[in-house]
């Protein structure tokens, strides 16, 4: 049997750390886990604070705002291993109540939306029979907490540039301010996980078919609300899941056999969340 191959993204510290420890645990001693971060002294300590056994953990270096970064990386890995079985892409920019968001769009769209659409451009190709690639985001990624006048913007692209470019649009209208006098949301999160969202659905309805015919599952995941310091700035997270019991439920849809009802949705707790009444899954 091949030996699998298993990505992180932003798995530093919080829910992507307990991913990679997650994966290590389930994985066997043949197996490679790479841990990935924009920050090499920040890696390094993440695979030192893993617990010994399973799968083999290696940090390597990827900052999903550059970008070439992520084709560098899935080249190598191409190199190397043939191909990958698990990706996990959770790099995220958080935020504060205190940023003001046309200070702070630029970057975070960057990281958030662009950063996800490089690692599906540069990964779905590498999957192997069986494999999956998961994107975290988030239940505020579906059209309910958009306005109905913005809805045919992001309702039913197909492609990844048509992705990119409207999420291009949203961050400029929030740069230059004009955001907020229309119907975008304040709260920037909410336009951004709709786009890591619109993202994987544009890309499953290109590949669904050859990908259900050889067991990969290509999906986004809400894991519900984390007991972490980012959190707790936003809402009362004391009662919780820490973030290795979040990752509980995302190892399992990553590892267990594909449900053709999951591909290319937006899923949380093993239960598909509608991207609208009006748009049901595909």
């Amino acid at each position: 049997m091949t030996p699998k191959v298993a990505l992180v993204t932003g798995a530093t510290q919080g829910l992507g750390l307990a991913l990679v420890e997650g994966l290590a645990q389930r994985l066997t001693p043949a197996d490679t886990v790479y841990l990935t971060g924009r920050d090499l002294g920040r890696v390094n300590e993440a695979v030192e604070s893993l617990p010994g056994g399973g799968a083999t953990v290696h940090g390597e270096i990827l900052d999903v705002a550059q970008p070439e970064a992520a084709a560098r990386i899935a080249a190598r890995l191409r190199e190397r291993h043939g191909g990958v079985d698990v990706v996990f892409n959770n790099a995220v920019m958080r935020v504060s109540p205190d940023d003001d968001p046309r200070e702070i769009v630029d970057p975070y769209a960057e990281v958030n939306n662009f950063g996800t659409t490089r690692v599906l451009r540069a990964f779905a190709p590498l999957l192997r029979d069986g494999g999956s690639l998961i994107v975290v985001a988030s239940s505020l990624g579906t059209l309910h907490y958009l306005a109905p006048v913005l809805h045919d913007r992001f309702a039913a692209l197909s492609t990844l540039d048509e992705v990119d470019e409207q999420v291009a649009a949203w961050r400029d209208a929030v740069r230059d301010g004009s955001a907020r006098g229309g119907a975008w949301p304040g709260f920037v999160n909410i336009p951004s996980k709709i786009g890591q969202v619109a993202a994987v659905r544009a890309l499953a309805h290109q590949r669904r078919e050859q990908d259900l015919a050889r067991g990969i599952l290509l999906a986004s995941v809400c894991p519900g609300m984390i007991n972490t310091p980012t959190s707790a700035m936003w809402w009362d997270v004391s009662a919780a899941p820490t973030p290795a019991q979040a990752a509980t439920v995302l190892l399992d849809l990553a590892l267990d056999p594909v449900d053709p009802d999951h591909y290319g949705e937006l899923v949380r707790h093993g239960q598909v969340l509608p991207w609208a009444p009006e748009y049901p899954a595909r």
